[in-house]
Parts: structure tokens; sequence; C-alpha cells
């Protein structure tokens, strides 16, 4: 078996402050540690469920945050960002049987999670068809496209009951919530510990049953927080600005949405 892990930090146990995701904070070495344990946490549920090849994308901010020497001798371990439109899943494709997402965290404009927000802090909301999307549909999109399906999620209550909208299946394993600039968070060694046995139990279970649909057709509709953002992206080819903050795109193809999103989010001008 062989299981793709992607970890973000926003939606660990006990995260709620900007400066303990910030590498350059004073305040991060103690979260970018609960981070990692909850990502060995989720490999050795993995192992335990008997899988052989697990590859780990660290997926937050300059994805150098992982304590590499901490995972399991198991894992081949992905930091950096390649630019290549899978973005937090990057180099997940048809090879591998299930996709599992650690510390993700509540859409932009949502309010369970006091550091909510969709890719980058210059985005107000991003829709999908009408419907708001966080970074785990936009990944768990990208997996469906290569036929892998989402099989656990941890991070915060608000996002994973969400994840249960799109499919009941996914097992789910909320680690906080969040109520203004305040987040409830369960111990961090029972985090990760329940990350263990989830992914243990998931990947022992019928996987296929985790898989998400692909619409037909996507319509995609980009809110920055500031105006020049939006205008300087109206002119990827097939977008088209509908009012000051708001872009909108089109497509059948998923690979087509991702591949502008990683030129009108990730490389916007700020």
């Amino acid at each position: 078996m062989k299981v793709y892990v992607s970890a973000d930090i926003e939606g660990v146990t006990g995260v709620n402050h900007w400066d303990e995701a910030d590498k350059k904070s004073s305040d991060f070495d103690e979260y970018r540690e609960q981070m990692t344990a909850e990502v060995v946490g989720a490999c050795e549920g993995a192992l335990n469920a008997g899988a052989e090849d697990i590859w780990v994308q660290d997926a937050h901010a300059t994805a150098r945050n992982i304590i590499a020497s901490k995972l399991p001798q198991e894992v081949r371990f992905i930091r950096g960002w390649s630019g290549h439109p899978f973005s937090m899943v990057q180099y997940l494709d048809e090879s591998f049987n299930a996709l599992i997402m650690i510390g993700y965290h509540s859409r932009a404009g949502s309010g369970d999670n006091p550091l909510a927000h969709t890719i980058t802090g210059r985005v107000a909301r991003i829709k999908i068809n009408d419907q708001y999307a966080s970074e785990f549909l936009l990944h768990a999109y990208a997996a469906a496209l290569v036929n892998v399906p989402v099989v656990l999620i941890s991070g915060d209550a608000g996002l994973c009951e969400k994840v249960k909208s799109y499919n009941p299946h996914i097992l789910t394993v909320p680690v906080k919530h969040g109520a203004g600039n305040s987040t409830v968070s369960i111990h961090p060694l029972l985090a990760v510990e329940q990350i263990r046995e989830g992914a243990q139990k998931a990947l022992e279970g019928d996987i296929s049953k985790c898989k998400i649909d692909l619409p037909e057709h996507f319509s995609v509709a980009i809110t920055y927080k500031d105006h020049p953002n939006a205008y300087h992206s109206s002119f990827y080819p097939g977008a088209s600005l509908k009012e000051p903050h708001t872009i909108e795109f089109g497509s059948d193809d998923y690979f087509e949405v991702l591949r502008f999103i990683a030129f009108v989010v990730l490389s916007a001008p700020v």
C-alpha cells in the first residue's frame, strides 16, 4: 500500500495565533513539534495498517517545517514547492492508494478557526460552483483527478464537519474548535493518539468508499481583499473581471482550474 500524507499547521491542536505558524517567530518551535508529532502519528497508523511506502508533503508556508529526523524511516519526505498546480499534494499520482490530510483548517471567511484562510491571506474567498472552497476541497478534487481517495483528515471541527458533507465515509479527527479569536483544543498527546488510530482504521477499511466525485464543469470565482490583485489576475487567459475584487474562470478540466489558481493566487502580486 502506498500512502500520501499532506500536512498543514493551522489545523494542528493548540495552534491559535499566526505567530505559532510563523517559522520566524519564537512561538513557532513548540507547534512545529506538534505538527511533526501528528504527522508521525498518521505515518505510524498507516504502517500498522500495512503501508509499505509513505510520502509526506510538508505543505505549510515555506514547506520546511516538519522535523524530518522524527519521521519513521519508511517515509519519503517532500520539502519546498515545485510549482506544480497540485500544490499541497504535489507528486500525488495514480500510483498512490490513499491520501491523508493532517492539520488542515477551515476556509477563508469561516468563523471556525482564528487562522481560517484559503491558500493565502490575500484571498477573501474562493467559490467553485457557488460553493465556498477550502484547501481541503481544492486538493481533494486534485486527488479525485488521479483517482486517489481521501481517507482521513485532522483539523478544526468546522472543517471536519464540512468534510462529512462531501463524503461521510471519510474519517475525521477534530482536534479543536474555534470561536472568535480563541480555540479549545484537545490534549496534544491525545490528538496524536487519535490520528494514529484513525489512520490505521481508515486504511484497514473500504477506502474505495472515500472517493469524491468531480463535477462535470467548474465555475470558479475568486474574491481578493485588495482590488488591484483582481484586476491583474483578470488578464489570465479565460478569466474575466466580474467586479473590482472578483474574477471568474470556467473549465470542464479540473487541472485547468488548478493551473489558473496556481497563477492568479499563488503568483498574484501583493
